[in-house]
């Protein structure tokens, strides 16, 4: 455990100080992780597509810990690298979508738009006038975006419960109703989509979690 300052803000071996928290706080402790193994135990979704969605999460939250385990976890359920990747692209559409989305918001604050509602489903018509005002990058985005979403070695109904989650990760209400209705045409259930929305709430906060061992570093300095 270190008790002087490091440079080293990230390392693998960093992480095992997470069971100290089992000491300070067990009740919370072993509550989170019973409900994390139970979001990605196997259920409508198999364990491999759980840990493709985690994979993709870990990235949007930017968790190095998480990356690191659950690409472990998802190659160990014979996940190949061609897979890795395009959940990770699905991920990264997602995150650059959801700062997209939000830019018909920033037309209505641009605009002095006085309806005190700041979320509306019809004010996502306004995307297109973001294609009018940079139609180059609009363009390429949206290539970009038809390219990761497309089915290759993940199915099309995969790609897009991956995306529901990144989206209920991001927060974008927009991306939510969008990949919500495209994973349901391309066959998803409710109990997919459901286990799916699990997976990315156990990440984000798994994410919070891990990053504890950094509190515990630095508060031991």
């Amino acid at each position: 455990m270190p008790t002087t300052k490091t440079e080293s803000l990230y390392k693998k071996s960093y992480f095992s100080r997470i069971q100290e928290l089992k000491e300070f706080a067990p009740d919370v402790f072993n509550s989170f992780f019973a409900f994390n193994n139970k979001a990605l135990e196997e259920g409508k979704l198999s364990v491999k597509q759980k840990e493709l969605i985690a994979v993709a999460v870990a990235h949007i939250t930017g968790c190095p810990y998480c990356i690191e385990l659950h690409v472990g976890n998802v190659k160990k359920q014979g996940a190949d690298k061609e897979e890795v990747t395009e959940a990770i692209f699905v991920a990264t559409a997602l995150k650059a979508g959801s700062s997209l989305a939000h830019g018909v918001n920033g037309l209505n604050a641009y605009d002095g738009n006085s309806d005190d509602e700041l979320y509306k489903a019809s004010y996502f018509n306004r995307l297109k006038e973001l294609g009018e005002t940079s139609e180059d990058a609009f363009k390429a985005f949206i290539k970009f975006d038809g390219a990761a979403l497309k089915g290759g070695k993940l199915s099309l109904k995969e790609k897009e419960l991956i995306a529901v989650a990144s989206a209920h990760t991001t927060g974008c209400a927009y991306c939510i109703d969008s990949h919500t209705k495209n994973a349901k045409e391309a066959g998803a259930s409710k109990e997919e989509l459901s286990e799916a929305i699990f997976v990315a709430v156990a990440l984000k906060a798994g994410s919070a979690l891990a990053h504890s061992v950094n509190a515990l570093n630095a508060y031991d300095e």
